[in-house]
């Protein structure tokens, strides 16, 4: 059974809100979700704050339908960058920013967009749903994020809300298909209030509007989520993570260890 993931639920001040959004997410069949705090930064350089503890805001979370464990939550940060010296910014790192699980970045021009491609140390670069797209995708910065690690993201909720951003969506996503093939994509919510949720798998479905295939549509909400969390775990650590899986013996191992007369009574019969 698939396990799915919205890395992108908005971290709103009202916290029954928010706790209303984290039950119906659990409700919808999602084991992870992630709260979401976005920083735009502006002319001078800002702190970025803490992520908001979960343990505070949650003592109990709510299950998962379907399942008996209750639902993960965990902390992303969105930068909004406009200039070159914001990416300076988040270069040198601020002492809060590896506290968060995820860390994305909406670049808003196409030489920003190159730069957190091939440079910056995030986890996801964030597809602007919401109006055209201000420049065209490359396929070499495109693809040197595919060969980094980094995940694109495609948030849902804008077109459930306006006809004209649902075209801006479907538009903008098809134009990055084009370059990235369905690699390297999730979609999320970015949802600010319940209404706005949908199950995984009518997202899978409405991946198929973004130029998804069927398999990649269903990745976006489940395996390339889980694997862009495993990325911000590295990101944080500076280290990588080994998984270690038992190899059964090969069949020419086994031949290899019978008594030869065996194997001679084998071949000649």
């Amino acid at each position: 059974m698939a396990l799915f993931v919205d890395l992108n639920v908005v971290n709103t001040t009202d916290r029954k809100r928010l706790q209303s959004l984290i039950e119906t997410a659990a409700h919808l069949g999602y084991s992870t979700v992630a709260l979401n705090h976005v920083v735009e930064l502006q002319g001078k350089r800002q702190e970025i704050a803490k992520p908001t503890s979960v343990s505070e805001l949650f003592p109990s979370p709510p299950i998962v339908q379907g399942r008996s464990k209750p639902i993960k939550i965990m902390t992303r940060l969105t930068v909004i960058v406009s200039d070159a010296s914001h990416c300076n910014d988040l270069r040198s790192t601020s002492p809060h920013t590896r506290s968060y699980d995820v860390v994305a970045v909406l670049p808003k021009t196409e030489k920003l967009f190159h730069v957190a491609c091939m440079t910056l140390d995030v986890d996801l670069i964030c597809i602007n749903v919401v109006e055209k797209q201000p420049f065209h995708f490359r396929r070499p910065s495109v693809n040197g994020a595919i060969e980094r690690g980094i995940y694109f993201e495609l948030a849902y909720s804008p077109s459930i809300k306006d006809s004209t951003m649902r075209r801006y969506t479907i538009s903008n996503a098809l134009s990055l298909m084009q370059i990235c093939k369905g690699k390297n994509i999730i979609m999320s919510s970015a949802a600010e209030r319940s209404l706005e949720l949908r199950g995984p798998y009518d997202i899978a479905n409405l991946g198929l509007l973004f130029g998804l295939s069927e398999g990649d549509a269903k990745a976006a909400v489940s395996t390339n989520c889980r694997a862009a969390l495993l990325h911000g775990e590295t990101r944080k650590t500076a280290l990588g993570v080994i998984y270690t899986v038992r190899k059964a013996p090969a069949v020419e191992e086994k031949d290899e260890e019978r008594p030869l007369s065996k194997r001679a009574k084998t071949k000649s019969d």
